[in-house]
């Protein structure tokens, strides 16, 4: 950004009159700092207070522009420009969904989009093969609880901290391996989580209604 300020300083009185009656002519930026200047040497330009908010405006606007068009630096010290960076599901959106829905499927359902999108499929392959083994050890561990005692409600909670802290601290950055992208909404996944849950939630009341033994059976499998 050229120095205006610098420039009007050495530029007479006459000169700068110009660039405040002519301002349509002349960058914003000049302008202002011709008015600047004016004031600086005691002689304040009559249009000082009209011009100026709309000037001040149109500087904060060009500044920000020129702030977005500059590309994102990267860790290694590489920039990607931002219409090129992917459009991704971030660390926050993985683990929050895990938390909330309190299961790991969600965060990974998430994290594999993401994969797919950066044309990770092998990747996707060992997503999958991870998130399965931790729900077969997540069985045996609760099962092997409930054998001995009361199951507390927050232990399934606990059993899922170590895949999520997986997801954010080893295959993002293993596998998805950028910082630099774009947020991608989360609000359809959301609908599409609570639908489900919904779902699931009308699928067994109907099922402790309708079949025989199921109350019963459910009952039991508590009591164990």
């Amino acid at each position: 950004m050229e120095d205006y300020a610098a420039k009007m300083a050495l530029k007479p009185d006459a000169a700068l009159r110009e660039y405040v009656v002519g301002y349509a002519q002349y960058r914003e930026s000049a302008v202002l700092a011709a008015l600047d200047e004016l004031r600086r040497r005691g002689q304040p330009a009559p249009e000082d207070a009209t011009l100026r908010p709309t000037l001040e405006a149109a500087v904060q606007q060009q500044q920000t522009e020129e702030k977005a068009r500059q590309p994102t630096p990267a860790a290694n010290g590489e920039v990607v420009p931002e219409a090129e960076q992917p459009v991704l599901y971030t660390p926050g959106v993985i683990v929050l969904f895990s938390v909330l829905f309190n299961t790991i499927l969600a965060g990974a359902i998430l994290l594999a989009l993401n994969l797919r999108r950066m044309k990770r499929g092998k990747a996707i392959w060992g997503l999958a093969a991870f998130v399965l083994g931790y729900l077969v050890l997540e069985s045996v561990i609760i099962n092997a609880v409930a054998q001995k005692g009361q199951l507390n409600p927050l232990l399934l909670s606990l059993l899922n901290l170590p895949a999520i802290l997986a997801y954010v601290l080893w295959f993002w950055p293993r596998y998805v391996g950028t910082y630099q992208f774009q947020p991608r909404g989360w609000l359809m996944p959301l609908l599409v989580c609570l639908v489900i849950m919904m779902g699931l939630t009308m699928l067994a009341r109907y099922v402790l209604q309708h079949v025989p033994g199921a109350e019963q059976m459910l009952k039991q499998s508590m009591q164990q």
